[in-house]
């Protein structure tokens, strides 16, 4: 891509090097972390050099990070990020931070409000000038995965079903809402411990009701789409509950290693259509990179990007299971 999109151009004769552009993904563990790899190939179609890394970072840890980072000048360590010559664009936010990190924000989005969660803090986007601002593109993630699982449509009603009650299954939650699902079926080991996710259908004007997880695989055929929340392996059981002979609904499984999952196998082998989690991380990722970039390429003049094409080169370099 020629040198008028490319933000990170040589300085003109004479004038200072223009602040390295940087940004990371946060948690714990976060070796395993794919987000550099995405990140990295949307970055290269954008023509903008982003220093894109990880950080590992506990609870207690990230508060002084993302101050010395994306907020104050000033580093925990007692270095300047300008002096250094950094110009930090955002924050990708994976466990265990994405609630502790709501509070390091002076912004925070609606669904972040609703959710009490964040997975990217975004520094001084054009919207918002001056601001560190919490956002959750988790909700993004799940709607651009079923889409390319074939739910395109919108406002229709029915019922979408979530596997398990953990904070994916909270944006799940907000996803329904947003397809214009009228109900929302959990599918949970132990509907006491789902409080948070029906208060939220509650919150978001959505029935909602709890089964065990056997019964809403066995009931899939009557629901818009299924969302699998559950840790790796542990919607193996349920392969054996599929219906075959069925139409099914589009499957997201969030899990994405290994890949496919028994449950996804299944689906499959029965004629259902299904995403992994992959590609609800990419999907979920190059909403990231759209906010983090949208500061420099205001400042640089840049056209629109072609949001198809970045996320195409994302895919590639994630892999086929990306979709």
């Amino acid at each position: 891509m020629g040198a008028p999109s490319d933000v990170r151009a040589e300085a003109s004769a004479g004038a200072p090097a223009a602040p390295r552009l940087r940004a990371a993904v946060l948690g714990r563990p976060i070796a395993h972390s794919l987000s550099p790899v995405l990140h990295g190939a949307a970055y290269g179609v954008l023509g903008l050099d982003v220093d894109y890394g990880r950080r590992d970072l506990g609870e207690d840890e990230v508060g002084a990070f993302v101050a010395g980072r994306l907020g104050a000048p000033r580093t925990a360590d007692g270095g300047d990020a300008a002096a250094r010559g950094e110009d930090w664009l955002g924050c990708s936010v994976t466990m265990p931070l994405k609630r502790a990190v709501v509070g390091c924000a002076g912004r925070v989005s609606e669904r972040v409000r609703l959710l009490g969660t964040a997975n990217t803090l975004v520094r001084d986007h054009p919207e918002h000038p001056g601001l560190v601002s919490a956002e959750n593109t988790d909700v993004d993630g799940i709607l651009g995965a079923l889409a390319s699982a074939g739910l395109a449509e919108r406002g229709s009603g029915g019922a979408v079903g979530i596997l398990g009650n953990g904070g994916t299954a909270t944006a799940a939650v907000l996803a329904a809402a947003t397809l214009g699902a009228d109900e929302v079926v959990f599918g949970v080991r132990d509907a006491a411990r789902a409080a948070e996710v029906t208060a939220l259908a509650d919150a978001l004007g959505l029935a909602w009701r709890t089964v065990g997880q056997p019964e809403l695989a066995a009931a899939a055929p009557g629901l818009r789409a299924v969302v699998a929340t559950l840790p790796p392996r542990a919607a193996d059981p349920l392969a054996a509950h599929v219906p075959v002979g069925a139409a099914l609904p589009p499957l997201l499984d969030a899990a994405y290693d290994p890949w496919p999952s028994a449950l996804a196998s299944a689906w499959t082998e029965a004629g259902g259509a299904v995403a992994s989690g992959l590609s609800m991380l990419l999907h979920q990722g190059v909403e990231q990179v759209r906010l983090f970039t949208a500061r420099p390429r205001a400042a640089a003049g840049m056209p629109e990007p072609d949001w198809a094409a970045v996320t195409r080169a994302a895919a590639r370099a994630l892999g086929p299971a990306a979709g």
